[in-house]
């Protein structure tokens, strides 16, 4: 815990200079013979500036607000200057018991704050903890930012036990569920892939991301620190479907006798469960939302959820909106006889808003089935909503609108 009335590297400072002193004025009694001079105490250098202070500035300009972490020494460095340097505030350093439980609290942070927390994680062994959690996050589409410390440099190891904690590729055994990391040589180069992995993380679909602060790099001393450049923060505006497509998708919704709205991870912010109303209010249509969001109001009189398998039965239209699973939905494999059953109308028109083919990988097992679908949309659903909205809005004529409304 940071404490203001105390600077703590300047008690450091002061009293190795103290020690320093009292052993110059020592003096050997008369006749004795002198002691051999010992060398300095562990601990007796202070860096009055390393790397990982300015690695702390990169983070808060990232604005992230906590770091939750098991302390370890591959960042002594860094949380040594988060704490006191860094006044331990945005970020906030939160000790945790375990690596998993760490990344845990950074997921559901980032479901209710709908931004990423961070994390730092202790080499090989810390990252290996970890790795459960960090593939819920990426399977629940969820940002978080990993820092993971790690000695590159074998010259500067010490023995035994800081051998096994690293590796020459720690990130190697996540990047199947992560959406990019790095593994920066540099202070220059930490801080544009610090802001680069924030920037890819929070783009729709977002997912975790990794650095790997080297050892070396936060323990030395900042060099040239007048050349070092923090990128400023900018965010990438998440991807709305073509234009041409959600106006042909608008007519397949209008048109449509018995059409359902389908929503999994759709809205990321109170403004998408708004556009989400909006959508649905529009057509006059039921939604059911499968629960991986909150994507729409349960009191509202088109929220239909707990009907949804009735609904997708007698649906000649269905509209995904970012589904997980949309197979899973009109069909089901039953266990344990494996017996194949389809719920859906053979002829339903599927329509599905997604990003998803944007991120696939091919060893674990998280795309789902394969489920074809008459107009697959390739976009942010939240983002997209408006425009779908007005498209259906011009669509809808005044004999239609008068049908429409007679659903409720």
């Amino acid at each position: 815990m940071s404490d203001e009335s105390l600077d703590r590297r300047t008690f450091l400072k002061g009293a190795a200079a103290i020690g320093t002193s009292i052993a110059a004025v020592t003096v050997a009694a008369p006749g004795a013979q002198a002691a051999p001079k010992e060398p300095p105490a562990p601990g007796e250098k202070i860096i009055g500036r390393p790397g990982s202070d300015f690695m702390v500035d990169v983070i808060k300009s990232t604005g992230i607000e906590y770091i939750a972490s098991n302390p370890a020494s591959s960042f002594r460095s860094l949380h040594e200057s988060i704490v006191n340097y860094g006044g331990n505030r945005k970020p906030e350093f939160l000790t945790s018991m375990h690596e998993e439980s760490s990344v845990a609290m950074a997921h559901g942070y980032a479901k209710a704050a709908g931004k990423p927390m961070g994390v730092l994680a202790h080499g090989t062994v810390g990252l290996q903890h970890a790795a459960m959690a960090v593939y819920n996050a990426w399977c629940d589409r969820v940002p978080v930012m990993l820092f993971a410390g790690n000695f590159m440099d074998a010259a500067h190891r010490r023995p035994g036990v800081e051998w096994y904690h690293c590796a020459q590729d720690p990130a190697g055994m996540l990047r199947d569920y992560l959406k990019w990391d790095d593994q920066p040589a540099s202070l220059q180069s930490f801080a544009e892939s610090t802001m680069r992995a924030y920037k890819i993380a929070m783009t729709p679909p977002m997912e975790p991301v990794l650095i790997t602060a080297d050892g070396m790099l936060q323990e030395h001393p900042i060099e040239d620190e007048a050349k070092l450049v923090i990128p400023k923060r900018h965010l990438t505006a998440p991807p709305q479907g073509e234009a041409g497509a959600l106006k042909e998708a608008a007519k397949m919704l209008v048109a449509a006798e018995s059409l359902v709205i389908v929503a999994d991870r759709a809205a990321r912010t109170q403004e998408g469960v708004t556009r989400m109303v909006a959508l649905a209010e529009a057509l006059n249509a039921p939604v059911v939302d499968l629960g991986s969001r909150m994507n729409f109001p349960t009191t509202h009189y088109l929220c239909r959820s707990s009907d949804g398998r009735a609904l997708v039965r007698e649906a000649d239209a269905v509209l995904f909106l970012e589904v997980a699973d949309p197979w899973g939905v009109l069909n089901t494999i039953s266990d344990p006889h494996h017996e194949y059953r389809r719920f859906a109308k053979p002829d339903v028109t599927v329509i599905h808003i997604t990003l998803s083919d944007h991120l696939m990988k091919s060893n674990y097992q998280d795309m789902q089935r394969f489920c074809p679908c008459d107009l697959s949309i390739s976009g942010d659903a939240e983002a997209t909503l408006p425009a779908l909205t007005e498209a259906v809005q011009r669509e809808i004529g005044s004999a239609r609108k008068a049908a429409l409304a007679g659903r409720t």
